[in-house]
Parts: structure tokens; C-alpha cells; sequence
């Protein structure tokens, strides 16, 4: 499905920054627009405080790029811009480059549900530098969200320990794009259905929902609103208890369990929203299992989060759903991930030339060169992932990995050990040769990568840190740029 060309006007060229425009004519104003380089999207640190990221995202990405073209409307918007002094912003003849320019870059990226790290390629560009640079913004409002959104989403789940995450996120969510990305991003990381129709519609994510308090208020009496829901959906009942009395309210749903069992149906569970849910849950699930509806679940919803579910966990309480909205969807505790887009090489007279921005922060001094990253396995268990120079040595029995922030903190890796390399292809020249799974299969990819990993780093909490270094050539490399920068 062609997500954006769906739900959007087929050119989306002018959703960047102004500065994107301005580098892009002064790129081709100096003769530079057609040199080829290379820009990496990448993140500095894990979210949530967390010891891992899912990657999500690249499904829009994929739709962008084929449909990346400036249309006759954004042409007559960039052709009147005017300058400071009253002039033409963008000469005739850029506005003319501007409307024959298609996309033909090559795109590398992690694919989705992979688990990743920081200072690691999520996505590398290759291609015309003025190309290159028109898609900074784009790909990165779109990785940045979806990637948070489905790792949060991961953590959430890892504290269901199993148990289903209904994502009931849509009226709280950042506008209806916000909703649309935040839904299809916490399926991937795990959830099992939606409230999000369209959501469901265009995705193909499984939806869920029974009724909210309005339709007990409705009636003149809850029992009443219940029986009334389990004649109009009797197959659907998940029945709402704590519109006035929780306890009473569980009593009102076995009652008309009982009636609905008598027709050959069964009552789906109960749901509760309010209150001290360990205390009403394992009350609930007692009178539940004593009136015979052992089966029927109980889904829990109210500001959840996998902290406040974690806690639920440990109280022992008798929740199976977990029905997860605003903080999920909103990323309410980081509400952005943070990850940047860095030209790494350009090519001059057919040789590569890595380049490396300097910072006074460590943090911040970006990965030159035209590198990949390789995650290696022992035991069937991620070990630690390696970022390396592609045209780099490779005739090594071992490697060693220099932390790029903090080069004492290093590890050796056999070069026979499991491995494989993260970046596939997703476009050569323009074309796109990736063959994208549905999003069920990328759920599972989720499940699948995080399964690999040893459970300390999955922990909420304090999680133990994931061994990520440059190879020793790279970081030498590194090294040495950034001192002859220093030294200018």
C-alpha cells in the first residue's frame, strides 16, 4: 500500500525545512548539486532510558522516496519566494532543475522490528548531494516518531510478559497523522490490535473496542445498558464496570454472562478504568472464576504505562489485557527521539573523502567514511555490533570495537563468530529492490530480534549497556580527522 500517496497529494517535496531549499539552490547556484555523497540518519541514545530502539518507519520512507517529485504547484509556490531584497528567491532555471529532478539515490536501512543503537546507520543515503540533502527532514519526521513510538510500544509489551496490549491511543494522540504513525508503530513493537479504525483499515492492524461509560449512562440502569449491549453484540462483550460501582458492576456482568451463556454465547470478560486495579482486578477475577467464567478476561486500562504495568505485575494482580493509550502514543515521557542526519564521505574524482563534523561534545562528533554495521552472535545470543568501514580491511582473525564515545571501553569479536550485516538494500539508483513483508510479519520480526538478546538488556530499569563500537580502523580513522580538524 502506498501509505502516504494514500492518505496525502502524491508530492510531499515541500514537507522539509526552508534551509533545505536554500542549500539545495546554493548547491546547484556553485556546481556541487550532482556530487555524489553520503548522509547517515542515526541516533545518539536509547529512549525511555531504555537499553535498546526498534526501528519503524521505513514503510513511509520507501513511499516517499518513489513518490519524491516537485509538482507544478510547489514550483509556482517556490517561484514567487522573495528574498530580503524584494528579488526572486530561486532563479527560473533552479525551478526548471527542480521540476526534471527525480530520485535516484541508493538507500540502505535497517529493516523494521530490528532492534538497534545508538551512533549505529539506521538509514544511510547515497546519491546526488542536492538529493541527499532535500531528504534530511522527511526521513527523519518520519523514523524519529515511528521509531519511539514502537519502541515504547516494546517495552510495554516486555511488561505485559505475554499477555495482550490493546493500543487505545487515537484521542489523545498529536493530530490524525500522529494517530496513524503511533498505530501502526506500537503494532510493530508488539501490540495485538487497535482502536484506531483506520488504522485498521489502512494497515491492516487488528481493532478492538467494546463500549465506553457513555453507553451505561445512556440507561436508566447499568444492568440494563449491559443486556442491551450483549443483544445488539453478543459475540462482542466486554462488559464496563466501573461506570458507578466496580464490585456491583462485575456482579451486573456475570448476571448478564449468564444470560448470554443460556443462548450459547459467552462473555468475553470485563474491563475496569478507574480505581486501584491490582485490588479490583483479583477481586473480579475471584468472583469471575466462582460464577463459572473462568475464560473471561480482564482488561485494565487508565493511564497505563510499562512502569505502572510492571508494578501491577509485581502487586500480583489479575489483569491479562492491558489497554495502553496516551502515554503510549504520545511517548509520554520522551516525546522525541532525538536522531540526526550526518553527511559522512563525498566522492571526488572517483575516491571517497570522509568527512567529520567536530564538537566539543564527544557525543556529537559524527562517524566519517562510508561504513555499515555488522551484528555479531555467540551462541545464538547478539554479542555486540561492530560499525566498519565497507572498504575496509577484512582479512582479520578477530576485530576490536572502540566505544565511539568513550574509547576505553572496548571488546574483541572473532571474525568466525555468527554475524550479519544490518543495512539492506532498499533502493539502488533510484529503483527500489527490497521486497517489504506486511506488517504482521514485521511484528514478529520485532518479537524475534528482541528474543536474541540477553533479558539484562531488556530491563526497564538500569538496563545493561549493549557492546556497540567502531572497528579499529574506523575509529582510528575517526581519530585522526578529527585532530587534523582541530588543527586548521
Amino acid at each position: 500500500m502506498k501509505i502516504t500517496k494514500d492518505l496525502y497529494q502524491s508530492s510531499l517535496a515541500l514537507l522539509t525545512d526552508f534551509y533545505q531549499l536554500t542549500m539545495a539552490y546554493a548547491y546547484w547556484k556553485s556546481g556541487k548539486a550532482e556530487e555524489e555523497a553520503v548522509f547517515n540518519l542515526f541516533f545518539r541514545k536509547n529512549p525511555f532510558q531504555g537499553g535498546f530502539t526498534i526501528a519503524a518507519g521505513l514503510d513511509y520512507v520507501i513511499d516517499y522516496c518513489r513518490n519524491f517529485h516537485f509538482d507544478e504547484q510547489d514550483l509556482s509556490y517556490l517561484g514567487q519566494m522573495k528574498g530580503k531584497s524584494g528579488e526572486a528567491m530561486f532563479e527560473v532555471a533552479f525551478i526548471d532543475y527542480l521540476r526534471e529532478m527525480r530520485f535516484s539515490c541508493d538507500i540502505d536501512a535497517v529493516e523494521e522490528g530490528s532492534v538497534i543503537f545508538p551512533n549505529s546507520p539506521l538509514i544511510r543515503v547515497k546519491g546526488p548531494l542536492i538529493q541527499c540533502q532535500l531528504l534530511e527532514t522527511p526521513l527523519l519526521n518520519i523514523t524519529n516518531f515511528q521509531t519511539l513510538i514502537a519502541t515504547k510500544a516494546a517495552r510495554i509489551t516486555l511488561a505485559a510478559k505475554g499477555e495482550d496490549v490493546l493500543e487505545f491511543g487515537l484521542r489523545r494522540a498529536q493530530g490524525i497523522d500522529g494517530a496513524l504513525a503511533a498505530s501502526r508503530a506500537a503494532y510493530i513493537g508488539g501490540c495485538s490490535a487497535t482502536s484506531n479504525v483506520m488504522a485498521g483499515k489502512l494497515f491492516g492492524i487488528p481493532v478492538s473496542g467494546t463500549h465506553a461509560h457513555s453507553w451505561i449512562m445512556s440507561f436508566d440502569s447499568e444492568i440494563e445498558a449491559f443486556k442491551a449491549y450483549a443483544e445488539a453484540l453478543p459475540d462482542n462483550c466486554v462488559f464496563l464496570v466501573d461506570t458507578y460501582d466496580t464490585i456491583k458492576g462485575v456482579e451486573h456482568a456475570i448476571e448478564v454472562g449468564k444470560a448470554l451463556r443460556e443462548k450459547g454465547k459467552e462473555m468475553l470478560g470485563v474491563r475496569i478504568d478507574s480505581g486501584d486495579l491490582a485490588y479490583y482486578s483479583n477481586r473480579a477475577r475471584q468472583m469471575l472464576d466462582e460464577a463459572g467464567f473462568e475464560n473471561a478476561k480482564i482488561v485494565a486500562s487508565n493511564d497505563l504505562d510499562e512502569h505502572i504495568m510492571f508494578s501491577l505485575k509485581v502487586q500480583e494482580s489479575s489483569i491479562n489485557v492491558w489497554g495502553v493509550g496516551t502515554k503510549l502514543v504520545t511517548a509520554y515521557d520522551q516525546p522525541a527521539l532525538g536522531a540526526v542526519y550526518k553527511l559522512s564521505a563525498i566522492k571526488k574524482e572517483g575516491k571517497w573523502i570522509p568527512k567529520v563534523k567536530v564538537s566539543q561534545q564527544s557525543i556529537k562528533i559524527n562517524i566519517p567514511g562510508f561504513h555499515n554495521v555488522r551484528r555479531f552472535y555467540k551462541n545464538g545470543v547478539a554479542n555486540a555490533d561492530m560499525i566498519f568501514l565497507e572498504n575496509g580491511t577484512n582479512d582479520k582473525k578477530e576485530f576490536l570495537l572502540i566505544d565511539p564515545i568513550d574509547p576505553t571501553k572496548r571488546k574483541k569479536v572473532g571474525k568466525d563468530w555468527d554475524s550479519e550485516v544490518l543495512l539492506k538494500n532498499i533502493f539502488v539508483k533510484g529503483e527500489k529492490v527490497y521486497q517489504r513483508p506486511d506488517i504482521h510479519t514485521i511484528r514478529e520480526n520485532t518479537k524475534a530480534n528482541l528474543a536474541k538478546f540477553d533479558k539484562a538488556h531488556k530491563r526497564l530499569v538500569n538496563p545493561h549497556i549493549y557492546a556497540v563500537g567502531l572497528e579499529e580502523t574506523l575509529y582510528n580513522l575517526r581519530t585522526s580527522l578529527v585532530l587534523e580538524a582541530k588543527a586548521k
